[in-house]
């Protein structure tokens, strides 16, 4: 395995950055110094003017494989993931046939093997009628990064509303329990109306039927059971200002036992953006009014809210188009969320310290993830290198997502991605991947 030495490279890790070396053998941080000097044959980095960052962990996508291959594959998303600075990420079970049991979990772990760039874990999906089959998951808890219920209806066969299902998973699950948040009798009942009323429906339509009150009861609901049984709880891609009042930031990281993710669409874009965007930017839930936006930004900067992730959700061109019941909701993201948040910290919104918490620290926190998502002697090597005087422009021809599609095409971003490492490996360089290299499985300090 090859060893790197970055020289004089700006280290952005725990709330500081400093100029120093860093040393990397065997797939891990060797060092960490001033003037380190390495005898042995070394790839030198010059890190003048650069920054040195954990490499991202992306706790919420969906990479589509196996069944919906037409749309992505975990090769060609985690080299989008990789390019755009993300080192490990987190699969969600919604994949044909669905991750309801542990053969077919482990499935998807075989595929990644051989195929991921990145590092990744894949979640154990709930049914209404597979809680047996969920809590046997207990026994291997080191090994998966948690179960995800979807608590709503974005994917079909995977709502779970059966109460004692619900009672049983918070009950007795002792992994970290992921929740989608949404109300199916609000949207349904909200659908209903609002296509009597209209007839066709249009892009914009789409934050009155999943509107703010579907989130907040169903965000409500989750963690009143979460607090009745003490389970460890992890709510996905909060979307409202509504829900923020359901998360504490009284107490830090290690000791909650209920977390709360924010995605970069939701720190992006607004109900306004539907005129330009139409149909490219409606997901689950859906990107709303201007006013939820700034509480996001707040209640991120305030640890109101815990993580950063994308919940990378590719469809085809065609899967885009109207009718409003025919386009499919989510949009691809993982390329540019890390660039997307840069251009934050270049405009003064966010600092450089604090994206490398809500996009790594605290995700390593939240879920336990063993040796990595800090810049530490003896952590694995996942780390990226950023060039905050060089711009990247989002292009067609750039794009690395099957799905051939942004919302963010015609962005300049005013920073660049140059290097992302994954267990020491320089799987992405100046525009140049090493596919030989091939990403490991995450494992969990339960």
């Amino acid at each position: 395995m090859q060893k790197y030495l970055f020289k004089n490279i700006s280290v952005v890790n725990e709330g500081r950055i400093i100029i120093a070396d860093v040393f990397i053998q065997k797939g891990r941080i060797k060092k960490i110094g001033n003037n380190i000097n390495v005898k042995e044959n070394v790839t030198e980095i010059n890190g003048e003017g650069k920054h040195l960052l954990p490499g991202a962990i992306d706790d919420q996508v969906h990479f589509r494989e196996p069944g919906l291959t037409h749309k992505a594959t975990i090769f060609s998303e985690s080299k989008a993931a990789v390019a755009g600075g993300i080192t490990s990420f987190m699969e969600m079970p919604n994949t044909i046939p669905n991750a309801l049991t542990q053969k077919l979990l482990e499935e998807k772990y075989t595929i990644a093997s051989k195929n991921s760039l990145a590092n990744y874990s894949f979640y154990m999906g709930v049914s209404n009628n597979n809680a047996e089959e969920v809590l046997r998951m207990n026994e291997r808890k080191k090994e998966v990064c948690g179960v995800k219920i979807f608590m709503g209806s974005s994917t079909g066969n995977m709502l779970v509303d059966n109460t004692a299902t619900l009672n049983r998973i918070f009950g007795e699950s002792e992994l970290l329990i992921a929740t989608h948040c949404e109300d199916e009798n609000i949207i349904k009942t909200n659908y209903e109306k609002l296509k009597k009323e209209k007839g066709n429906l249009s892009p914009s339509d789409h934050p009155i039927i999943r509107n703010e009150e579907a989130c907040y009861r169903s965000s409500s609901f989750a963690v009143s059971l979460a607090k009745k049984y003490n389970s460890r709880l992890h709510v996905l891609h909060i979307s409202t200002e509504k829900e923020l009042s359901l998360f504490d930031n009284t107490i830090s990281l290690k000791e909650k036992k209920i977390t709360a993710e924010v995605c970069v669409h939701h720190l992006h874009f607004t109900a306004n953006d539907y005129e330009r965007h139409g149909y490219f930017i409606k997901c689950n839930p859906a990107i709303k009014s201007s006013n939820n936006k700034a509480a996001l930004w707040k209640a991120l900067l305030d640890n109101h809210l815990d993580v950063i992730a994308t919940d990378h959700a590719p469809h085809t061109l065609d899967e885009k188009q109207p009718p409003y019941e025919n386009a499919h909701s989510g949009l691809p993201l993982v390329q540019h969320s890390l660039l997307l948040m840069l251009k934050y910290y270049k405009e003064g919104k966010i600092s450089l310290e604090k994206i490398v918490e809500k996009m790594s620290h605290a995700l390593a926190g939240c879920f336990k993830i063993d040796n990595r998502g800090y810049i530490r002697e003896g952590y694995f090597a996942d780390l990226v290198v950023v060039d905050l005087n060089q711009s990247t422009q989002v292009k067609k021809e750039n794009l690395l997502y099957k799905c051939g599609w942004s919302p963010l095409e015609g962005e300049t971003f005013p920073t660049k991605i140059t290097h992302t490492f994954v267990n020491g490996n320089c799987v992405y360089g100046n525009n140049v991947f090493d596919e030989s290299s091939k990403g490991m499985r995450l494992t969990f300090n339960l």
